[in-house]
């Protein structure tokens, strides 16, 4: 079943945020939102995560719709990873990667439970890191404790949910943005699907089996990156001139240097 955003419009002090979008995301895929700053995103973010209530239009979660549902049964099946990392409270890593398990406290379960932190922790490089105090690590580090978060509260409930990734990969070297993507991407591997904001329109390329491209508010245009990512797009939404794309050799993929890109007025 898939999670569904239908017309939604957003407004707020005037202003239209989201205007009549609809997509829809199915387990297996990996779709990755891009446009420039302002076009909506993380608007469209947040409506799909239960976060913002839209103005007009619905969402829809595995055939219900999501303002039906608890905070409890919206937990066990969507995760979302936002761009405000801030985190105040004192809490080890570890602590941080329980947060949103609700249902694993019997003694049974806190075993389960320390079994599936420890691996997911591995996994984002940050077992040595279980009981550092999380204020004392690095923006990447933080993300990727946020990220090991994430995981845990969706395997928790079967690998099978929604992950919502707003910027996961901002803080991250380029080893490491891999990484999190190949998480990802192994995520709807398992049967899930996973809703990523990504501003580096390579990694989108690489990774998303469909990109939607937004702008003003607006789908600008949806589908697989070979198709998507053009010259004209860029000119039309990022307004890059006579940008000349390549195409990965074994792929097809489409990617762009940033030697290539030229700016309007620019020599």
């Amino acid at each position: 079943m898939t999670l569904v955003l239908k017309d939604i419009t957003v407004r707020s002090q005037g202003r239209c945020l989201l205007e009549n979008v609809s997509l829809s995301i199915t387990p297996g895929e990996l779709l990755a939102v891009i446009g420039p700053n302002g076009a909506g995103k993380s608007t469209l973010m947040r409506v799909a995560a239960g976060l913002l209530s839209p103005c007009e239009g619905r969402v829809d979660i595995r055939g219900r719709a999501l303002t039906s549902l608890s905070s409890r049964a919206l937990a066990a099946q969507r995760a979302m990873l936002t761009q405000d990392l801030t985190l105040e409270a004192r809490f080890s890593v570890a602590e941080l990667a329980r947060f949103g398990v609700v249902d694993g406290y019997g003694s049974e379960a806190r075993g389960k439970l320390g079994e599936l932190v420890a691996r997911t922790l591995e996994e984002v490089g940050l077992d040595a890191f279980a009981q550092r105090d999380v204020t004392t690590l690095s923006g990447g580090e933080r993300q990727r404790a946020h990220m090991a978060r994430v995981l845990v509260q969706l395997r928790w409930h079967g690998d099978e949910g929604y992950l919502l990734l707003d910027e996961p990969v901002s803080a991250q070297d380029i080893a490491r943005q891999g990484l999190i993507l190949s998480l990802a991407r192994a995520h709807t591997g398992k049967g899930g699907a996973c809703l990523a904001i990504l501003h580096d329109l390579n990694w989108a390329a690489a990774f998303a089996d469909t990109i939607v491209v937004m702008d003003k508010g607006r789908i600008y245009d949806s589908g697989p990156a070979s198709r998507v990512i053009t010259s004209r797009m860029l000119a039309d939404v990022f307004g890059l001139s006579d940008t000349v794309l390549g195409h990965h050799a074994e792929t097809g993929r489409p990617f762009l240097l940033p030697h290539d890109l030229v700016l309007p007025g620019s020599a």
